[in-house]
């Protein structure tokens, strides 16, 4: 489309090559030398562009070429022949088994067109990138990720940055792409975003763009703690105390006007001394359980729940209710046991091997298409569906057939810890009880939960990172963009 549009296919691929050249330079300032890998179509082209550059400033290069260089047509035959008009050296393999000798990797392999896993001579390559100790640069998508899905079905390039062009490819932004991505740098290379708009894509949620789009609940001069809403957390199983805890901790500290556990007795004392202003409920009294469900705003439910008769029976009452529905943990292992399905416009929050039980499928065929798994996660409910990993998937099927409402750009590998899905089950909870739809609390709170995660990991690391690390940082973001909505 920007080639219709009057931009000529060789100015772009100059482009891009020129723009994988200035990363590397301001990347690596000390730059000596380089190995470029190439393929068979467009993306070599944009890798004898970054050698012709790379000679022109007197670099060191190490072509290696995966079969006859004489096999490349069009712009990508012209690239080469510029590189090699400047007595460009090409190494050629048929095997993909040749040593890498630069500073700096650079994989022009694989584009985006590739569908199922790199086979032969290119998966020995991709091989031989991933085990040199040197950084590796990406073009456009790092080679044996397929660019509509995420997926890497077989040998794929361990990417230090990726380079991508026009517009971001999905493929890098969540799934096993976001993981071997490394840093994403976006050039757009002069497209307009007239051309971009001819493409229908799918929103990359970041937080300050959905409260733009969505809004922040907001309180009147006159409010009163019932109209904040009124979350119900279900959950806590014996040893289990913490995740509904969690929970409740986290809807308190997104607005929500009274949180009540429904939990074991012997949860009573903790969950009081860390949090007075959290009712409980004895999960064993029924009357009580009755009678406190029937006073919910909104029900969260799952939390430290478990597998057993009592998270059962406790999960029957829950789902004969007609109250706005937040399902999480061990909540969703039982609704897949038993086959029931929840009121219409539940909001679901599975990682990826519940997803899979939900869906009769497996974990691997989640993964390989994250975005059409989330949309049958959707339907499943008639609802919302929160996919969450590696750039966690949101969907919704509240109004007919499931449509997208897109990848959420946060988060980070430090959210790989207990009690992180409790705290978005309670920010998503906390947010729904304050009047906003489900489609709307289950973006703001996912974008919330993974800003606050990344924000939180910048001060104390991904590996020391903790759920309840985050809060303080909810509710600094709360507050900075409340703010700015009265200003």
């Amino acid at each position: 489309m920007a080639i219709a549009s009057g931009v000529p296919g060789m100015e772009l691929m100059r482009r891009a090559g020129r723009a994988v050249f200035e990363t590397l330079l301001n990347d690596w300032p000390s730059l000596r030398s380089l190995s470029i890998c190439c393929g068979k179509g467009n993306n070599a082209g944009d890798g004898y562009v970054v050698a012709r550059l790379a000679l022109e400033q007197g670099l060191g290069v190490q072509l290696i070429q995966l079969g006859d260089p004489s096999v490349l047509t069009g712009d990508a035959a012209t690239a080469r022949d510029e590189a090699l008009a400047l007595g460009l050296d090409i190494s050629t393999t048929p095997d993909g088994r040749l040593p890498l000798t630069g500073d700096v990797v650079v994989d022009a392999l694989l584009g985006t067109g590739l569908k199922g896993p790199a086979r032969g001579a290119y998966a020995t390559l991709i091989g031989v990138m991933n085990d040199a100790p040197t950084p590796v640069v990406a073009v456009d998508i790092p080679s044996g990720v397929e660019a509509d899905t995420g997926a890497a079905p077989g040998p794929a390039v361990r990417a230090h940055t990726t380079v991508t062009f026009i517009g971001r490819k999905i493929g890098l932004h969540t799934g096993a792409g976001a993981a071997l991505a490394g840093r994403v740098r976006f050039a757009g290379l002069g497209v307009g975003d007239d051309v971009r708009e001819l493409v229908s894509g799918v929103d990359w949620l970041r937080f300050d763009d959905v409260v733009a789009r969505y809004g922040l609940p907001v309180r009147t001069a006159d409010a009163y703690k019932q109209a904040m809403g009124h979350v119900v957390v279900v959950g806590g199983d014996t040893s289990m105390g913490g995740a509904p805890l969690m929970a409740a901790e986290a809807a308190l500290r997104s607005g929500a006007g009274m949180v009540t556990v429904i939990t074991r007795s012997s949860h009573r004392n903790a969950i009081l001394s860390r949090r007075p202003e959290i009712m409980v409920a004895d999960a064993d009294d029924p009357t009580l359980v009755d009678e406190v469900l029937g006073r919910a705003s909104v029900l969260v439910a799952g939390p430290g729940l478990g597998r057993g008769d009592w998270g059962r029976s406790l999960l029957e009452r829950v789902l004969k209710r007609s109250a706005p529905l937040i399902l999480d943990a061990d909540g969703l292992y039982l609704l897949a046991e038993n086959g029931a399905r929840p009121p219409a416009g539940t909001i679901i929050t599975p990682h990826a091997a519940e997803a899979a039980r939900l869906l009769g499928t497996t974990v691997a065929e989640i993964q390989a298409d994250r975005l059409a798994a989330a949309g049958s996660l959707a339907h499943r409910v008639a609802g919302v569906a929160v996919l969450k990993g590696a750039g966690s998937v949101i969907a919704s099927a509240m109004d007919g057939p499931a449509c997208l409402l897109g990848i959420c750009a946060h988060g980070n590998p430090g959210m790989a810890t207990a009690g992180m899905g409790d705290v978005l089950a309670g920010i998503i909870g906390g947010l729904r009880g304050q009047q906003l739809g489900s489609n709307a609390a289950a973006v703001l709170g996912t974008c919330l939960h993974s800003y606050a995660a990344d924000r939180a990991a910048g001060r104390l690391g991904v590996a020391s990172l903790l759920a309840t690390d985050i809060l303080p940082e909810v509710i600094d973001k709360l507050r900075a963009a409340g703010r700015s909505m009265e200003d």
